[in-house]
């Protein structure tokens, strides 16, 4: 799989005329080289796959990573360096910029490490330093069955999670075993699907990302972590799980707003509603043949003829990154097809008094779409304990 999209974009690179790309995006190393680890540059590290349009491949990443990169890539040609010893990764970047001379190089210039981007720019002086970001984005928009299996199976792992989180949601209990709760769950959903499903002893089961979640006189604060507030019967409760929802690597969008026990104000149920409404009329729109922007253009409509502001983004690709291409937002004129996987959202704020937020992740189908997150939004449903 992952050698198999090396060659598409190696073909790309020949076709678009460019000697070779430097693929620095955590995210996009791992696309292509089945490589990853967790602390990267945010411990000053990088790991840089250098990709010749005719040649092998090369991985550069610290000694500390190497038996793992060993084992887990298909590279065969890895080159370790190790801290504060020579020029550490500079050195093997620099010869390799150097062989193709003055030919075009591809770089991820948006995500590229700043640190990196420094020296690229100081040794490719002869170099045409082309910005490839939209190529890799475009492969990878469609998503292969394999990819399409892990979307899946992550939305089951979100479900389970927002079962647990649902049922946690109590009179007295703090925000923070709402979430212990979710990643408990998620957690154990996740091992048996890998234990189901597939050999592969480098994925974790366990999440790595905060909760997000708000409740009460908070619910506004739409990217608020877990806290010691305990939640009160009336309280409405946000739960997201856009970074948690996170498979074997493959990312989704999903989230709901509970009330505990009632709804204390009739006001927020119809704001509640609309959020539901605008959902419904974007995933109306979800089909092959549809412009991006053309599913938020429904979404906001919705929300702006009941009286409320104009909304943020309807939703967002995903895939091995929280963020991809297309983005369902004014502006993207991209076309929909099938295999394309979305975080679709219904939302609706009013500032300093309340926020209600439903979203599923969905795949484009060959005729609309295929939910991948079910989960209750009635408003009889979504009032719990």
């Amino acid at each position: 799989m992952f050698e198999e999209r090396t060659q598409k974009l190696k073909a790309r690179l020949v076709e678009d005329g460019l000697e070779m790309a430097l693929i620095t995006d955590d995210d996009s190393v791992y696309y292509f080289s089945g490589f990853y680890d967790y602390l990267h540059m945010d411990f000053g590290r990088p790991t840089i796959l250098v990709l010749p349009a005719r040649g092998a491949p090369i991985l550069v990443t610290p000694t500390i990573e190497l038996e793992m990169a060993q084992r887990m890539t298909w590279i065969e040609d890895i080159r370790a360096w190790q801290d504060g010893e020579g020029s550490e990764w500079r050195g093997d970047l620099q010869h390799l910029i150097e062989a193709v001379g003055s030919a075009a190089i591809g770089i991820e210039r948006g995500t590229m490490p700043s640190l990196v981007r420094d020296f690229v720019d100081h040794v490719a002086t002869n170099s045409n330093l082309t910005d490839i970001t939209s190529l890799i984005a475009e492969l990878r928009m469609i998503k292969s069955d394999e990819e399409l299996q892990l979307a899946r199976h992550s939305g089951q792992v979100a479900m389970a999670m927002m079962t647990a989180g649902r049922d946690a949601i109590r009179e007295g209990v703090p925000e923070y075993e709402v979430a212990l709760a979710t990643a408990e769950a998620g957690a154990r959903s996740a091992a048996e699907l890998l234990t189901d499903n597939y050999d592969d002893g480098w994925m974790s089961p366990n999440t790595h990302f905060l909760q997000i979640m708000a409740s009460g006189s908070n619910i506004t604060m739409a990217h608020r972590r877990p806290t010691l507030r305990q939640i009160t019967r009336g309280d409405p409760v946000f739960l997201c799980f856009c970074g948690m929802a996170n498979f074997h690597r493959f990312k989704l969008g999903f989230d709901r707003t509970f009330w505990l026990g009632e709804i204390q104000d009739s006001r927020q149920a119809e704001i509640y509603e609309v959020a539901v409404a605008s959902q419904r009329a974007a995933l109306e729109h979800v089909r092959p043949g549809v412009l991006a922007e053309e599913v938020h253009a429904a979404y906001a409509e919705v929300i702006q003829t009941a009286g409320y502001d104009y909304p943020f983004r309807c939703g967002r690709a995903t895939g091995f990154s929280f963020l991809e291409r297309p983005q369902l937002v004014a502006g993207d004129r991209t076309v929909l097809e099938p295999g394309m996987v979305f975080a679709v959202d219904g939302s609706v704020s009013v500032a300093g008094y309340f926020r209600a937020q439903v979203g599923d992740s969905v795949v484009v189908t060959e005729n609309g779409y295929e939910p991948i997150t079910e989960f209750p939004k009635t408003i009889n449903e979504v009032v719990v304990g």
